[in-house]
């Protein structure tokens, strides 16, 4: 059986039921300490924009505030959702953050908005097929403000140019799989909500992957939901927090995270249940034991050369726990 691979967190800055953003923001930073000790290689956290329980939304200026709180882990962005901006103005934000941090900074990229048609109006770009399509030429001009100075270049990013700012490609459809392999970029696939298309995704992006300068092998990064508890059954009363979000989703209710409840038969119909099983299908909640036996699993079948990890919990205490139990899995 596989070993675990070597592991990450996602972060979602989440604002759970009866607390806010400021503490939430707070949590984040004491989340990337925690993780930092634990040995963790990276801490990301996501762009999401008009979400009641998700307080990362400025994704850029969280970045510097987490870096400048931790010393030695990655930082970075899972991801910046590159429709909402012009190319040339990440540059300037990973390549500032990249001038702070050297050495530290990741750079996501994501194809969708990450929010809803209204919101992404008001950010100042337009619902289009012509702005979607852009994404691939968007990345190779964004690669090359942050890449050397190139004769005749017109427009620099300052900071940016020369600071080669990892970059990577993140998806949950097999669009970014293709791209990813065709730009020789490592490849993270968001199977934490979007588990699907995973082992088509990987399939084809290490079949079609040309190698790159800085990349010459593929690099594929697997998203988990996992939640470690000292057994079995806390562990699924934690996880039913996350149940009731995506059940929310299904119903197109957003909202805070809420608290655990001891029986999700009472709030869903099997059809729901049914649903959000099938978007919670990469998830590995137990005891150590459980968790332990299930990342080698997902490990063997998924051959991931890293796992990135989201374990959105209501009790902060209990989500520092489940990172802790989590990394003596892996040590």
């Amino acid at each position: 059986m596989s070993q675990i691979p070597p592991l990450s967190v996602l972060d979602l800055a989440p604002i759970v039921a009866g607390s806010d953003a400021v503490t939430a923001l707070h949590n984040s930073l004491a989340l990337a300490r925690h993780a930092e000790a634990l040995g963790y290689h990276r801490f990301w956290v996501a762009e999401h924009h008009n979400m009641d329980g998700v307080a990362s939304a400025a994704t850029a200026v969280l970045i510097g505030q987490i870096a400048r709180a931790t010393e030695r882990i990655r930082v970075g962005s899972g991801g910046i959702m590159l429709p909402n901006h012009a190319p040339l103005t990440i540059a300037e934000q990973f390549g500032t953050l990249a001038c702070f941090f050297p050495g530290r900074i990741d750079l996501g990229l994501g194809r969708a908005p990450g929010t809803d048609g209204p919101t992404m109006r008001a950010l100042r770009r337009h619902l289009s097929s012509a702005a979607e399509d852009r994404f691939p030429q968007d990345v190779q001009e964004l690669q090359a403000y942050l890449g050397p100075a190139r004769e005749g270049q017109v427009v620099r990013a300052i900071p940016g140019q020369g600071t080669e700012v990892p970059i990577w490609l993140l998806g949950s459809s097999l669009y970014s799989a293709q791209l990813a392999a065709y730009l020789g970029l490592p490849f993270a696939f968001a199977s934490h909500f979007a588990p699907e298309l995973l082992m088509q995704a990987l399939d084809l992006y290490r079949s079609q992957y040309r190698p790159s300068a800085r990349h010459p092998k593929p690099h594929a990064m697997v998203g988990l939901n996992v939640i470690v508890a000292d057994s079995d059954e806390q562990a699924q009363h934690l996880f039913t927090s996350l149940q009731q979000r995506f059940l929310g989703m299904q119903r197109g209710q957003r909202g805070p995270l809420p608290p655990p409840v001891d029986d999700m038969e009472a709030l869903w119909t099997p059809a729901e249940k049914a649903g959000v099983a099938r978007m919670l299908a990469e998830s590995v909640v137990g005891s150590p034991v459980t968790v332990r036996a299930g990342l080698r699993a997902t490990a063997e079948r998924t051959g991931a050369d890293e796992f990135i990890v989201a374990g959105a919990l209501h009790d902060f205490g209990a989500r520092l726990r489940s990172y802790e139990l989590l990394a003596q899995l892996a040590a």
